[in-house]
């Protein structure tokens, strides 16, 4: 269920800026202007208002650094003004690639000049202030449409930011088409379900979106309608996965975090699992069991379908308030009124156009679609680590094909000591099961498979695997060379890959990731990425492997909960939560409704990285102790120099995770408080910041 739907891809065209942190970061949104069809076309602009289509520009030194800055930090905050301000100058004309040479310099400057920015306060700062304002110039130039990878586009993605007319012959054609048109959903024709049906059918982007998702469509569409079918729901319900995503299972959302093929939060009640080694919401048939489940329980409480697309975006219980506040049980009233977000207005009329455009193909242009093959494989149960490479070597399948075939999981490797269904090529069930018994099971993250070829020997099969030839004969029992020829395959004992501290592993960047993405699956931060990848930007390529920090495997005694639930320490009864796999620092501030500068305060926490089975204070345990005492008066009296303040007005900048800590709440009370799905706000805008 997204929150935000402008699925673009991660990469700029030739345009990376660099950003240092992505945990907590969010970026500053334009406002949207309401429109009866659909949003107004962004203009490229360098300097542009809340109300004209495009960011404002940050000021990262529009508050200072430091009271007492030294006079060597001050020449070097100076010098680096000037760099980013040189940049600005350049993005405001639209030099995009100068403004990122003089924004990499303002940067590379700070992390050169030989101070240690971890302890240097003033020049972290700045630091900060920097890079967060050249992410809300990066996101800006990506709402503008200067990204690439357009075939990942989604028809909300694309159309959301375009407004098109409503073509009289388009309109009554398709009312005429509409009359014998058989569907089990309401398909209703109007103003702006015909505006989008003349932009799909009429531009070159609209078109070649709505063909690329109908094509993909072919792969899943069995096991869609079948999901829909055995709960009992409309099967062209299968026309809202069109909108969502393409039909693709690993879209992610940059900016709200959603992703799979339904879009999905990364955590909810949704009963997807996501942990440090997989993520449901990419398994595309999890993923629309749990669809289907959501779109029932919408249309239950509702007892219309367009109201239930409606909330599936916006959340049930926004709209049952809109209901309320109205009177009206209509989406189409609920729009007219003006009382539905920009996108949710788009949301339906968007999936009603597919729709109809996808059951009357003739007459879009849409009867030549190559649609992919049906998905089709066997199932193993898994229960230990196996690395795709050695189920590679047993079926034949190339990695990328297995990747494709399990797209939830994070590490290609399968997850310890849980159940996972593993999909293989049709037809190699059987001898999957033969072959991987030969090797052992604590063996099969980091051992090889090689089936015996004509010609082969100990010595050649050693080199090209990289291992010793004599442990090669004493795993395989081979006690002449000549036993070889009597094999039809033989294992190969590669050694674990020797990465990091930390139990680090490898990742390959999918089709649509993003570093900020990555970081949330796997509950790391986004500079920690960088450091460990030698990352400058944001710009990272598919297929590209990423070193990732997996979360340290620790034994759990005495008191410690391995569950995860909330005990309680002795130290005045402050509470304490025992880390779970897929936890990151955020999710859990959020779920106990305290800040992150809380978390790290009271857990001397310099960072976002935590790792499985750390206690970490959830309430504040400073009573007991002076030391602690000092940071929770200081806390405290920031928020009580605050509390009389209600609202705050949103600056260039600021994000939301920012806001929260200024004012000592958590971001899902801000949230909750102000009624955003996501965390895009954009400058200007009014937020409570007290209940």
């Amino acid at each position: 269920m997204a929150v935000n739907r402008n699925l673009v891809a991660a990469t700029l065209a030739g345009i990376c800026f660099f950003t240092l942190t992505g945990c907590g970061q969010q970026h500053v949104q334009s406002s949207v202007p309401a429109q009866a069809s659909a949003p107004a076309v962004r203009r490229v602009s360098g300097t542009s208002g809340p109300d004209s289509g495009g960011a404002m520009l940050p000021n990262p030194s529009s508050e200072p650094a430091g009271n007492n800055i030294s006079d060597r930090d001050q020449q070097i905050i100076t010098s680096v003004e000037q760099k980013y301000h040189a940049g600005l100058d350049k993005y405001q004309n639209g030099d995009m690639a100068g403004a990122k040479k003089d924004f990499n310099s303002a940067v590379d400057q700070l992390l050169t000049c030989g101070v240690n920015l971890q302890t240097d306060t003033a020049l972290r700062a700045e630091f900060d202030r920097v890079v967060g304002s050249v992410d809300t110039l990066e996101l800006d130039a990506l709402k503008q449409g200067l990204e690439s990878g357009q075939n990942n586009q989604t028809l909300v993605g694309i159309a959301n930011n375009v407004t098109f007319p409503v073509n009289p012959k388009v309109l009554a054609q398709a009312k005429a088409e509409l009359k014998t048109t058989k569907s089990d959903l309401p398909l209703l024709l109007n103003d702006y379900v015909a505006s989008y049906i003349n932009f799909f059918q009429n531009t070159q982007s609209g078109h070649d979106t709505l063909v690329a998702s109908l094509q993909r469509e072919g792969r899943y569409k069995d096991m869609i309608e079948g999901v829909l079918k055995k709960n009992h729901l409309p099967l062209d319900l299968i026309y809202q996965a069109v909108a969502e995503s393409g039909f693709r299972p690993t879209a992610l959302n940059p900016y709200s975090g959603a992703g799979g093929m339904w879009q999905f939060m990364p955590y909810g009640p949704y009963g997807l699992k996501h942990n440090a080694w997989v993520d449901e919401r990419f398994d595309p048939v999890l993923a629309t069991e749990a669809y289907a489940r959501l779109i029932k329980k919408d249309y239950d409480q509702f007892d219309d379908w367009y109201l239930a697309m409606a909330a599936y975006d916006w959340g049930a219980g926004n709209v049952q308030r809109a209901v309320q506040r109205t009177g009206y049980a209509s989406f189409w009233q609920l729009y007219r009124r003006g009382v539905l977000p920009a996108e949710t207005r788009n949301y339906v009329p968007i999936i009603l156009a597919a729709a109809i455009m996808a059951k009357n193909p003739g007459q879009y242009g849409l009867s030549d679609i190559k649609f992919d093959p049906p998905m089709q494989y066997d199932t193993v149960q898994t229960h230990t680590e196996i690395n795709l490479k050695l189920v590679s070597d047993i079926t034949g399948a190339p990695v990328a094909q297995l990747e494709a075939m399990n797209p939830s999981l994070l590490r290609g490797v399968t997850p310890p000591g849980e159940e996972f269904d593993l999909r293989i090529p049709v037809g190699t069930k059987k001898s999957f099961e033969h072959d991987i018994a030969m090797v052992p099971a604590d063996k099969r993250a980091s051992w090889r498979f090689h089936f015996v070829q004509p010609g082969d020997t100990l010595d050649s099969i050693a080199a090209k695997y990289h291992v010793s030839k004599d442990e090669l004969a004493a795993v395989n029992q081979i006690d002449a060379p000549s036993d070889l020829a009597q094999l039809d395959a033989v294992v190969i004992p590669e050694r674990a890959p020797q990465y990091m501290p930390g139990h680090a592993v490898l990742y390959r960047v999918r089709n649509g990731d993003t570093l900020t993405g990555i970081a949330d699956r796997f509950g790391v931060s986004v500079r920690e990425l960088r450091i460990w990848n030698h990352i400058r930007g944001n710009l990272i390529q598919t297929g590209h492997l990423m070193r990732i920090a997996a979360p340290t495997r620790r034994y759990y005694r005495g008191s410690q909960d391995a569950s995860g639930r909330v005990s309680y320490s002795s130290r005045a009864h402050a509470r304490v939560y025992t880390i779970r796999n897929g936890d990151n620092l955020g999710g859990i501030a959020d779920r106990f409704h305290v800040s992150l500068t809380d978390l790290r305060i009271w857990n001397h926490l310099r960072g976002n990285l935590i790792h499985v089975g750390q206690r970490l204070y959830v309430t504040d345990p400073a009573k007991t102790t002076a030391r602690r005492a000092v940071h929770s008066t200081h806390h405290s009296a920031r928020r009580a120099s605050r509390s009389h303040v209600s609202f705050y007005r949103v600056r260039p900048g600021d994000t939301l995770g920012g806001i929260a800590d200024r004012f000592g709440i958590s971001i899902t009370e801000l949230r909750r408080w102000n009624h955003l799905r996501g965390n895009l706000i954009h400058i200007g805008q009014r937020l409570r910041v007290a209940p």
